[in-house]
């Protein structure tokens, strides 16, 4: 999609906008002079032609907008020219129209040098459903003391991450320790994370290795996953060590969980949620939904999710609800009619209260679900 919208087309659409006025006016009219004697209240407006000229009206304020952000300012000359070249060979993500000041901002660089380092304004627009950003014709910065491939860790759950693989610039901390220190929860120390997957501390755990005895016994195999909002990969991590094949989708938020997945020799997507899973259809054994999928998502775009994993999954695989949190009242309302929906078979379905400060004002509770896809629809 490109940026240049003609004069001609805005006109065309005004002539349309006022013939349907017109139209309106002549209904209006006629309904009226029908029955001059005895006026009667007008019939309601035909709800297909009010959809027509609300249509027609708000497609006219968006390229009004668009043509005239600046009128004392040439349009094209506004628009970086790397973004003006790309849009004529390259499709733009309609929502990245919405924010053009963001987009003009990380368009504006100087090509064929080093990429400025902005990778918090692209996560910006990523999140406000401009993905996939558009290309750049730069280099990507590398950190100044990068460690050697060589000294990468092997192990997927090492007893440290390399600092200096990192560009800390948009970070409040500067290592991963500090991390740790802020919040032993995030995910930076892998050696902790071992234990995560694989041990039993309430119903609401489900170790992998459960898991994998679970497909078995219905002679079925797990050998490609995903897992999304995956964090720094663990469960990615403990899938290797088990000759399983699982990426990761993370967003870098605020801190370098991206670099993290891979320094573990993993592979991250750095994919919102909101976007569909780049993946095609029936491909992938099982779909880890992590914490990250909770109630925080609004439910049409959740419902929307969980059919894109549908999308994915082959038949006969898993989804997995990993600590899925909500409110107890809409567990029942609102979230279990959103799950029946798919049809799937409930292997495992376990609920729990959440205990922490949040989870106890709020009322909250976790749901972890095992839900199988039939084998065919």
């Amino acid at each position: 999609m490109g940026f240049t919208f003609s004069t001609m087309t805005l006109n065309l659409l005004l002539l349309i906008a006022m013939v349907a006025t017109n139209i309106l006016s002549l209904y209006h009219l006629s309904t009226t002079l029908q029955s001059p004697k005895s006026p009667k209240p007008l019939p309601p407006i035909p709800d297909e032609l009010l959809r027509q000229l609300h249509t027609i009206r708000a497609t006219i304020n968006h390229l009004t907008r668009l043509q005239n952000t600046n009128p004392n300012t040439n349009t094209k000359s506004s628009i970086p020219s790397d973004l003006l070249l790309y849009s004529h060979i390259s499709p733009i993500a309609s929502s990245c129209h919405n924010h053009p000041d963001l987009l003009h901002k990380y368009m504006t660089y100087t090509p064929f040098s080093i990429c400025p380092s902005d990778s918090e304004l692209a996560e910006s627009l990523i999140l406000r459903g401009c993905h996939p950003l558009p290309r750049r014709r730069c280099f990507s910065p590398t950190p100044k003391k990068q460690t050697s491939s060589s000294s990468l860790p092997k192990n997927p759950f090492p007893s440290s991450l390399p600092d200096s693989s990192v560009i800390w610039d948009r970070y409040s901390c500067k290592s991963f320790d500090c991390f740790n220190r802020q919040n032993p929860n995030l995910g930076f120390e892998p050696s902790r994370e071992v234990s995560k997957f694989t041990s039993y501390n309430s119903d609401l755990d489900l170790p992998v290795q459960q898991l994998l005895q679970i497909a078995k016994s219905a002679k079925s195999v797990l050998r490609l996953g995903l897992d999304v909002g995956g964090g720094t990969g663990s469960f990615a991590a403990a899938m290797k060590v088990r000759n399983v094949t699982v990426v990761t989708t993370t967003m870098n938020v605020v801190a370098p969980y991206s670099e993290a997945v891979a320094l573990r020799g993993l592979v991250p997507l750095h994919v919102p949620l909101q976007q569909r899973l780049p993946m095609f259809d029936g491909v992938v054994d099982i779909v880890r939904c992590g914490r990250a999928v909770n109630r925080w998502i609004p439910v049409t775009m959740l419902e929307f999710l969980l059919f894109d994993v549908d999308r994915v999954l082959r038949g006969g695989g898993y989804l997995w609800l990993d600590h899925f949190f909500s409110k107890g009242v809409d567990l029942d309302k609102v979230y279990k009619p959103l799950i029946a929906k798919m049809g799937y078979k409930k292997v495992k379905w376990a609920t729990g209260n959440k205990t922490d400060a949040g989870g106890v004002k709020h009322g909250e509770l976790y749901l972890t679900a095992l839900l199988q896809k039939p084998l065919s629809r």
